[in-house]
């Protein structure tokens, strides 16, 4: 690879961190060709993106970002392979659901909306993390509840305020 083409790699890398705000780098050092397009099969029916790095590239395109990705180019060791995704957990459960079949990918390290995660034991923890659609699920049906229960004590007391307030504290009870 000549110093140009190396040049042009290391603006592309530098330019899909810049992009994604989920990204994870594993090992999937071993597998087979079979494996491997099962992995990648089941990373493109999730929305993520696999590629597989050079680790040095990989570290310069780091060091270019904005991004501050503290102690991830640490784990840049062996073979290295990018997940670029959407949600912050899609990958890990891509890596938990793949695992039960092989013992690879193994996960390096991660950075997920800013926040760094180094080790393949934090696995289970990144399958947990919530996506910002499903944490504004959770609110938006929060606040409803308390909208709905209102609304069904001033269908059933009638609509006077002694029936409302006799209403909720029936069901408060």
């Amino acid at each position: 690879m000549t110093r140009e083409e190396k040049s042009q790699v290391i603006e592309e890398l530098t330019a899909q961190l810049a992009d994604n705000t989920n990204i994870y780098l594993t090992d999937i050092s071993g597998l087979d060709a079979a494996t491997t397009s099962n992995l990648r099969r089941a990373c493109f029916k999730s929305n993520i993106k696999l590629a597989v790095v050079k680790n040095t590239l990989l570290e310069k395109a780091m060091e270019a970002s904005d991004k501050d990705f503290g102690d991830l180019p640490t784990t840049l060791k062996g073979n290295t392979s990018v997940m670029y995704s959407e949600t912050g957990n899609g990958p890990a459960k891509v890596i938990k659901e793949f695992r039960k079949k092989s013992e690879k990918p193994l996960l390096k390290g991660a950075f997920i909306e800013e926040s760094i995660y180094i080790g393949d034991d934090l696995l289970d923890a990144l399958v947990e993390i919530k996506s910002r659609e499903e944490l504004i699920g959770e609110i938006v049906t929060l606040l409803q509840s308390p909208a709905k229960n209102v609304i069904s004590a001033l269908k059933s007391s009638g609509g006077t305020i002694a029936g409302i307030v006799k209403t909720l504290s029936e069901r408060e009870g």
